[in-house]
């Protein structure tokens, strides 16, 4: 695997020196200041280029970018209203110019109106650090009392229901404020914070769509895309669902393996692939993380390694951040099975042979805790990560004792 770094552009705490001295390869980024359906002109992109090739003294960093995170498909592309036949020209326009710039990896998901979304950005775990947290009941509260979403209750079932309702009445006015940030609280990096009339705004644009029907805008959306994506070079990776189940009564469609099964055969492509996101995956306890990188790896273009705690089995339900080892998913079977792919690739001549990984999310630990970081990016706590994984790493591809 290539190890790479997510990087939020110059305003990140974590700088290019910092991304050098925890031994990553690559970088990970995107445009984050230019607005969704606008197109990331040559010029933007150069910038970005030349900003991760030096340190703070000048000297060449000897990283680049290697993955673009994200290039956001616009919420009028996915409902298919507004100008969403311009944004996909502008779309296309954007792939051109990160092809032409030397860039080959393109991340991106489908997900409506919340993309990744959590009820708590700093929740405290036993050794003191904190990490993000999605509590289902805390979300209905949102769901049900904040944003008043008419039929929201019949949605989460009567025990859910009851157990929000007995959370909002328990909550101040603060606490309440924080809860409807926190979930609203836009991408990693994005200028495009949701207010709760636009969240209120996007869901009756979306009215009724079905989950069929989000499905072939998805499919639409791909058939447009794909095969300039090929003729460009470019892989393409879509970032499963995070959580990976229904929001907002809203259809989720790339949440379980057979979603991933159907989006790769509705545009058979080699560019057209997955990004592996073991947390987002992982939230569900019917998605096997080996089993899917088993089955589906040829078509993993990225990959994001992280660990989530269940508080439960249930399939819709509550989960925490854990550390890279230390939850669900067994973090050291998943890498197993992307060495065995990555050795399927390089015996068969493929150039994408080693696939580019980043340490994801990460718990906030010693100095983390005092810097307050864009949640789930944490200087510290990814570099413990990175560690965690590269160990097994090295050890499950040592020549005499590994695989």
């Amino acid at each position: 695997m290539r190890q790479t770094w997510r990087w939020f552009g110059p305003n990140d705490i974590a700088k290019i020196d910092d991304v050098v001295q925890a031994g990553a390869e690559g970088i990970v980024s995107a445009l984050h200041h230019v607005p969704n359906g606008v197109v990331w002109t040559p010029e933007e992109i150069a910038k970005r280029q030349a900003e991760i090739a030096v340190r703070r003294d000048g000297k060449p960093s000897g990283i680049k970018w290697d993955v673009i995170e994200s290039l956001p498909v616009s919420e009028d592309i996915k409902k298919q209203k507004g100008p969403w036949r311009e944004h996909i020209a502008n779309y296309k326009t954007s792939m051109e110019n990160v092809a032409a710039a030397g860039l080959e990896i393109i991340c991106y998901n489908f997900m409506p109106v919340l993309d990744w979304t959590r009820t708590n950005l700093r929740y405290e775990v036993k050794s003191g650090g904190s990490c993000m947290r999605f509590d289902i009941n805390d979300f209905a509260a949102f769901d049900i009392h904040l944003l008043k979403r008419p039929g929201a209750a019949t949605d989460y079932g009567s025990k859910i229901a009851d157990e929000a309702e007995r959370r909002f009445a328990q909550m101040s006015d603060d606490e309440k404020k924080t809860l409807a940030r926190n979930v609203t609280t836009a991408l990693p990096g994005s200028t495009e914070t949701m207010t709760m009339d636009r969240v209120r705004e996007h869901l009756s644009e979306y009215g009724n769509i079905s989950p069929d029907q989000l499905r072939r805008h998805f499919t639409d959306f791909l058939e447009e895309i794909i095969p300039l994506a090929e003729r460009l070079g470019l892989r393409f990776g879509c970032h499963p669902d995070d959580p990976p189940f229904s929001l907002l009564g809203l259809p989720r469609i790339m949440s379980t393996e057979a979603d991933f099964v159907h989006m790769l055969k509705a545009v058979e492509s080699p560019s057209n692939g997955m990004t592996l996101c073991s947390g987002s995956f992982g939230a569900r306890p019917d998605n096997d993380l080996p089993g899917i990188m088993q089955r589906l790896g040829d078509k993993v273009h990225f990959l994001h390694l992280r660990n989530v705690k269940r508080d439960t089995d249930d399939i819709v339900g509550s989960f925490y951040e854990a550390e890279h080892l230390g939850g669900d998913t067994d973090m050291v079977a998943l890498i197993a099975a992307i060495i065995v792919e990555e050795r399927k690739r390089k015996q068969a001549g493929r150039p994408d042979h080693q696939i580019p990984m980043r340490p994801d999310h990460g718990q906030d630990i010693l100095d983390d805790l005092g810097r307050r970081s864009q949640p789930g990016y944490p200087t510290i706590g990814r570099l413990k990560g990175l560690a965690e994984l590269r160990g097994v790493m090295r050890a499950l591809e040592h020549a005499e004792y590994g695989l």
